[in-house]
């Protein structure tokens, strides 16, 4: 049996090169066992390794060596495939790493979404009843809060100048609250709410005191996600 190139022309490692027959028979027999193990591992053979064919190579050429070797003959072509085939089945190659997938850009978020305050609802002057399309500003925060992820809402309420500061106070709470339960009859669950009310300290449009404004009885909904 001829002796392909690449395995006649490799050097033995130093065990059986520069061994006696028994010292020999020893180290075949070590490779062969490796090589029957090897072979015999599931997890080698389930991963498609190539240590699999080399270790079936080294079988196979140390089992003739070893067959020789009762005979106490050393057949040097035999010997020389087990121990390439035996070197080369412990290189562990190296697979490259899998990339992980691409996850596709999600679309952008509409224009809306940007907007951190959807909605104001504004009032007559001393009433807590929500003004002329009220529902259409709910409405259409409650339609885009589940597109944009708004899971958080803000309602504070506030008034103009006019009337005392405890007056004041206590009326922007029943605007916040009353706009809270609009929100709530058009699909916004209260638990997502925060409701709070600031009178006539913080006026969208600085006046002096005692001026009605209409842009200052209002309730501000911002939203958050």
């Amino acid at each position: 049996m001829a002796t392909p190139a690449s395995l006649a022309a490799q050097d033995l490692s130093q065990d059986l090169a520069t061994s006696d027959t028994d010292t020999l028979r020893g180290a075949i027999q070590m490779r062969y066992d490796a090589a029957l193990g090897l072979t015999r591992d599931n997890a080698i053979i389930a991963a498609n390794d190539t240590r699999y064919l080399w270790a079936s190579e080294a079988k196979v050429q140390c089992a003739i060596a070893l067959g020789y070797l009762k005979s106490s003959t050393r057949d040097e072509t035999s010997i020389s495939k087990c121990d390439y085939a035996y070197q080369r089945m412990q290189v562990v190659t190296e697979r490259p790493a899998t990339p992980p997938p691409t996850r596709p850009t999600p679309p952008p978020q509409p224009q809306v979404c940007q907007d951190q305050q959807p909605g104001i609802v504004f009032f007559e002057f001393d009433s807590s009843v929500p003004g002329e399309g009220a529902a259409d500003t709910i409405r259409f925060v409650a339609q885009n809060a589940q597109r944009c992820g708004w899971n958080s809402f803000t309602v504070v309420g506030h008034t103009d100048r006019a009337g005392s500061d405890a007056y004041n106070d206590a009326l922007s709470m029943r605007r916040a609250q009353a706009v809270a339960d609009l929100m709530v009859s058009l699909g916004i669950n209260r638990s997502q709410m925060s409701i709070s009310a600031e009178g006539e300290s913080n006026p969208r449009v600085p006046t002096a005191d005692g001026v009605r404004s209409p842009q200052n009885r209002r309730v501000e909904i911002t939203v958050r996600q």
